[in-house]
């Protein structure tokens, strides 16, 4: 843990408090100039942190500032992740695809407070206004067979479920293959991009990029997403370093299930999780819209299903609906 997270986490832990830049030298280990440089650099990035004379420093408010230093103290995985936050971007996968082709290393983390071009699955977009949710990419080098690589997606849907339930408290459920819901609509949606090297068949990279509604806008959801998107609260305001927290939760959760992927640890999780089976579905594919049931989700999580005439298919990639 970096010095700014070291003391931020400080400064949290201990919110009541004032603390004189000696004493927080001697607790951090470092100068009382590097205290300062490192108060300084927190309140660029909007932290509320007072400095009174004969008393020293506190952290009056952290509110839901995403921040480097914010994340990086809530993470427990250590020496995995390189965490950038930026405040706007196009799309944290599209950049963070870019870096992957460049030789960037595994674990690396791009968050940004918004992104005007946010990606979807299918070639849709992701609604991401700025201040009112969790935007990020982890780029991983799991050289695993391709048949693997399609875990990883649902392994980031059950972490990023135990995540959101943590920070929040709010129950999640997964509809297959991607997407996360709470009270029939959607809050998080997950895209995996993959890279293959087309000789050996292995993955030689991947971007994971997850999107969770947090608060709601000021101006609600774009009318295409009004009745089918949600967030997790309907304050317009977050609170309480949610985003920093879902970010390091997610992560830390992720690799957990990552470490081990072909032991499909979060499998059974992520069937418990389902709100489609032995639902009535619509499959959505390039060759139209075909009614059937969710029968099963097997252990490479491909869905199996039942279409009207009978017969069976499993699913390993497409889009799928409830029929109410």
């Amino acid at each position: 843990m970096n010095l700014k997270s070291a003391l931020l986490r400080f400064l949290q832990e201990h919110g009541d408090d004032y603390f004189s830049g000696a004493a927080l030298a001697r607790q951090l280990g470092v100068s009382r100039n590097a205290v300062w440089k490192a108060v300084e650099s927190l309140r660029c990035e909007g932290f509320d942190i007072a400095a009174v004379t004969n008393k020293g420093y506190r952290l009056i408010s952290s509110g839901d500032v995403l921040s480097q230093a914010g994340i990086t103290g809530f993470i427990k995985t250590q020496g995995v992740f390189d965490i950038k936050v930026q405040k706007k971007v196009t799309s944290t996968n599209t950049i963070v695809c870019e870096l992957a082709a460049q030789g960037a290393k595994e674990g690396y983390v791009l968050a940004a407070q918004e992104q005007t071009a946010g990606k979807g699955r299918q070639g849709r977009g992701f609604h991401s206004p700025a201040d009112h949710g969790v935007y990020f990419s982890l780029l991983l080098r799991p050289g695993t067979q391709t048949n693997a690589a399609s875990l990883i997606t649902s392994a980031a849907a059950v972490a990023a479920a135990r995540a959101i339930e943590e920070v929040t408290g709010v129950r999640v459920g997964i509809k297959w293959v991607n997407d996360l819901f709470v009270n029939d609509k959607k809050v998080c949606g997950i895209l995996t991009e993959a890279v293959f090297d087309m000789e050996s068949g292995l993955v030689s990279s991947a971007v994971v990029g997850i999107g969770i509604n947090i608060t709601r806008p000021d101006e609600g959801f774009p009318e295409e997403l009004d009745g089918i998107a949600t967030s997790l609260t309907d304050r317009s305001v977050g609170i309480d370093n949610q985003r920093c927290r879902l970010i390091a939760a997610t992560l830390d959760h992720f690799w957990i299930f990552y470490r081990n992927l072909a032991g499909r640890e979060f499998l059974e999780e992520y069937k418990a999780r389902s709100i489609i089976l032995g639902k009535n579905i619509n499959v959505i594919s390039v060759d139209g819209v075909l009614p059937a049931t969710a029968i099963a989700i097997d252990d490479d999580c491909g869905l199996t299903v039942r279409y009207e005439n009978g017969q069976t298919a499993i699913l390993n990639s497409g889009d799928v609906s409830i029929r109410l």
